[in-house]
């Protein structure tokens, strides 16, 4: 019966963050820190674990679909990966509240910024192509510090760039999920060798959000795109507040 609740509860989130340009380590880190009580360090390292392996199918799917903007993505895995390894060496010496409100303040502005962009267009600029290059690396190195210090996936400040960047939800999501596949493969590697991996939750949470990351693409790629933009970009930029207010309230 656990294993049945775990593969539904991974399919869930598996097929909403691809969707939405995800890791979901944040949401299994709730939830398996919430629902199964599972120590931080043990939480970590099994939220990375469960996330790594949907990742994968998901970007691979998004490839296929050719939703990936493989140029911008590569500048921000660049700069992601260097700063996940840091944060991973320096998490031990961050106090967990500083680090906690500085993030939280960040994924405020970050989904605020998303909202105003759909609903006041007027103010939106064209950013060229020396400040594309720019924002690409500053979120980039913003979401590979989130991986390496807390364990989380990273998405939002990277889904956050690439949509103030000028992508539509879909190209958004695509390279969000392409992004992400490096980011958390350090960030396991890395919470890992601190953290012992619970293989039994992990595993049933896994093979949910494989299947969920599988038809994601797939069903988003044959939906309307004026749409999906006007739906998900409010969506996901509410959900960056609420992640944010959540982390300190």
């Amino acid at each position: 019966m656990l294993w049945i609740e775990l593969i539904i509860t991974g399919f869930i989130i598996g097929t909403l963050v691809i969707s939405m340009g995800g890791g979901g380590a944040a949401i299994y880190l709730g939830v398996l820190t919430g629902i199964f009580h599972l120590p931080a360090a043990v939480a970590a390292a099994t939220s990375l674990f469960t996330a790594f392996p949907s990742l994968c199918v998901g970007a691979y799917s998004h490839y296929r679909t050719g939703n990936v903007e493989a140029k911008v993505g590569n500048r921000m895995l660049l700069a992601a990966l260097p700063a996940t390894i840091v944060g991973s060496l320096l998490s031990p010496f961050i106090p967990t509240k500083i680090y906690t409100w500085v993030i939280a303040i960040i994924l405020v502005l970050l989904g605020v910024q998303i909202i105003a962009r759909q609903y006041l267009p007027h103010r939106n600029k064209t950013a060229n192509g020396g400040t594309k290059r720019i924002q690409a690396i500053a979120f980039g190195i913003l979401s590979g510090l989130m991986v390496g210090v807390a364990g989380l996936s990273g998405g939002g400040p990277i889904l956050a760039g690439l949509l103030l960047m000028g992508l539509d939800t879909v190209h958004a999501a695509a390279t969000s999920s392409y992004v992400l596949v490096g980011t958390t493969l350090i960030g396991l590697l890395f919470h890992m060798s601190s953290g012992h991996v619970d293989w039994s939750i992990g595993f049933g949470l896994m093979i949910g959000a494989i299947i969920g990351a599988a038809l994601a693409p797939i069903i988003i790629n044959r939906l309307n795109k004026r749409v999906l933009n006007l739906v998900l970009q409010p969506m996901m930029g509410l959900l960056l507040v609420i992640m944010g207010l959540r982390m300190i309230l």
